[in-house]
C-alpha cells in the first residue's frame, strides 16, 4: 500500500500521509513551517474541539446545518476535545500569525472523522460554517486560557495558600531574627513571615480571577474582520451559550468583535497577572533558599525536605531543588510575558498576527505555574523543619533588639549598646545591663523577642524613634 494519498485544496493537489486524518491545508503548513518542533498544546486543541462542537449546535439551531451533519461534526469535535487525536495536529507554533493553518487542521480532522463515521461534511462549508480563523483562534485562546486557569491554576494556588496558612499557624509562636537589606532587624515570628507569603498568593488569586472576567468574553461571530460577514448575527451568542453548556464556565459573546480580533488585550492582561504571581513565587522561593542556606556556613534557620543527592562529587550535599525549580518557572513566565506583550502589540488594523505564539506562551505559563505551585507546597513548605537552636542563638545575640529600648534610653545610647554587643559578640541583654544601668529583671521583658513581634511601644514611655 502507498504511504501517501492525494488530497487537494484551492491551490491544487498535494501528497498527504495515507493514515493522516488531516488534508492538504494542514500538510502545506507542515511543509512550510519546519521551525521549532513545538506544537500548540493540549488545552488549545481541546478548546478548538469545543468551539467546533458548539458551532455545530449553533448552526443546527439556526437552520444552517442538517441534523445528521451537526451530529457528526459534534461527535468528531468532542473526540478532538477529549484528546483522542492530538497526534493529528502537527503544525508548528511558528506559522501564519492568524493561526489559519491550525483552524483548518481542526476542520479537516473533524470532517475526515465524520466521513469515516458515514456522514460526508466539508471542512470549510460545514465544519467552519459561520466562522473564520480570525475569530476561531482568538476565541480558542480565551477558552483554553480560561479553562486551564480555572481548572488547574486557581486550585493549585488555593492549595499552596492552605499549606502556607497551616505552617503559619503551627509556627505562630516561634520568633526569629527579622531581616531588612539582608541585615539583622527586629524579630518576627515564622508565622508572621509566612503570613506575608500567604497574602501574596491570595492577592494573586484575586488578580487572576478578575482578569478572567475579560477572558470569558468571546469574539466568535466576528468572522473575517469583525463585521460578522457570512455569519448569522445570532451565531456568536449561540456559540457562547453552547460553550457554557459544555464547560460550565460563563462564557459570553463579546460586545465588540473588533476589539477581540484586532487586539489581544485580555490575554496580555492575564499574562501580566501571571507575571505578578511569578514574581511572588520567586520571592517565596528565594526566602526559602536563604533560610535553608548552610547548613553550617549559611543562615541554617530551616531544613527543607531532602529530595535528592545534591552533588555528583560532594557526598552528603543536599540542595534546595524545589525552590530552585520554582525560581526557574518564575523566570520562564516573566520571559513569556515579555513575548506576549510584544505579540499583543502586533495587531494590525483588524487582526492580531501573533495569535499562535500568544496561545503557546500563555498556556505554558498557566500550566507550569500550576504544577510548580503544588510541588512547592507539598515538597518544600509542608515539610520544612525549623532549626530552633540556631534561630534562638542568633536571636539572643541580635543587637538590633536594642531598638525596643529607644523609648527608655534614647537612640544614641541604644546605638552604642548595639555596637558594643556586636563587637564583643555578646548577648544584647548582658551588654544592656552594663550600658543602661537597668536591671536584668527590668530589661528582660523589654527585650523579649516574642513580645517584640507584637509591635507597639514596649519601653513604657515616649521618645526615641
Amino acid at each position: 500500500m502507498s504511504q501517501y494519498r492525494i488530497e487537494h485544496d484551492s491551490m491544487g493537489e498535494l501528497k498527504v500521509p495515507a493514515d493522516a486524518l488531516y488534508g492538504a491545508q494542514t500538510q502545506r503548513a507542515v511543509d512550510n513551517f519546519p521551525i521549532s518542533g513545538l506544537h500548540l498544546p493540549r488545552p488549545f486543541i481541546r478548546a478548538l474541539g469545543l468551539i467546533k462542537a458548539a458551532a455545530a449546535e449553533a448552526n443546527l439551531a439556526l437552520g444552517y446545518l442538517k441534523k445528521g451533519q451537526a451530529a457528526a461534526i459534534r461527535k468528531a469535535a468532542l473526540a478532538v476535545a477529549e484528546g483522542e487525536h492530538d497526534s493529528q495536529f502537527p503544525i508548528d507554533v511558528f506559522q501564519t500569525g492568524s493561526g489559519t493553518s491550525t483552524n483548518m487542521n481542526a476542520n479537516e480532522v473533524i470532517a475526515h472523522l465524520a466521513a469515516r463515521a458515514g456522514t460526508k461534511v466539508h471542512p470549510n462549508d460545514h465544519v467552519n460554517y459561520g466562522q473564520s480563523s480570525n475569530d476561531v483562534i482568538p476565541t480558542a485562546i480565551h477558552v483554553s486560557a480560561t479553562l486551564t486557569t480555572s481548572e488547574q491554576l486557581i486550585p493549585a494556588l488555593k492549595h499552596l495558600k492552605r499549606i502556607i496558612d497551616k505552617r503559619a499557624r503551627e509556627l505562630k509562636n516561634v520568633p526569629k531574627t527579622g531581616r531588612t537589606h539582608l541585615m539583622d532587624a527586629m524579630p518576627v515570628t515564622f508565622g508572621q513571615e509566612l503570613s506575608g507569603w500567604a497574602a501574596q498568593i491570595d492577592s494573586a488569586i484575586e488578580r487572576i480571577q478578575d482578569s478572567l472576567k475579560r477572558m470569558r468574553r468571546l469574539p466568535q461571530g466576528g468572522t473575517a474582520v469583525g463585521t460578522g460577514i457570512n455569519a448569522d448575527p445570532k451565531f456568536g451568542p449561540a456559540v457562547a451559550r453552547e460553550l457554557k453548556k459544555l464547560t460550565g464556565v460563563k462564557f459570553e459573546s463579546a460586545d465588540n468583535y473588533f476589539e477581540g480580533m484586532a487586539a489581544q488585550d485580555a490575554a496580555v492582561e492575564l499574562s501580566g497577572q501571571l507575571k505578578t504571581l511569578a514574581v511572588a513565587l520567586m520571592k517565596i522561593a528565594n526566602d526559602l533558599r536563604w533560610m535553608n542556606s548552610g547548613p553550617l556556613a549559611g543562615l541554617g534557620e530551616i531544613e527543607l525536605p531532602a529530595l535528592q543527592p545534591g552533588s555528583s562529587i560532594m557526598p552528603g550535599k543536599v540542595n534546595p531543588v524545589m525552590p530552585e525549580a520554582t525560581a526557574m518557572v518564575a523566570a520562564q513566565v516573566i520571559g513569556n510575558d515579555a513575548t506576549i506583550t510584544i505579540a499583543g502589540q502586533s495587531g494590525n488594523f483588524q487582526l492580531n498576527v501573533m495569535l499562535p505564539l500568544i496561545a503557546h506562551n500563555l498556556l505554558q505559563s498557566i500550566g507550569i505555574l500550576a504544577n510548580v505551585s503544588v510541588l512547592l507546597a507539598d515538597k518544600a513548605i509542608a515539610g520544612f523543619r525549623v532549626n530552633t537552636a540556631r534561630v534562638k542563638e542568633a536571636l539572643d545575640k541580635n543587637p538590633i533588639l536594642v531598638t525596643a529600648l529607644n523609648p527608655v534610653i534614647g537612640y544614641e545610647k541604644g546605638a552604642a549598646t548595639a555596637k558594643q554587643a556586636y563587637k564583643e559578640k555578646r548577648p544584647i541583654l548582658d551588654v544592656a545591663v552594663e550600658v543602661t544601668g537597668l536591671t536584668k529583671d527590668k530589661l528582660k521583658p523589654l527585650l523579649d523577642p516574642m513580645a517584640l513581634t507584637k509591635g507597639g511601644i514596649h519601653g513604657g514611655g515616649g521618645g526615641g524613634g
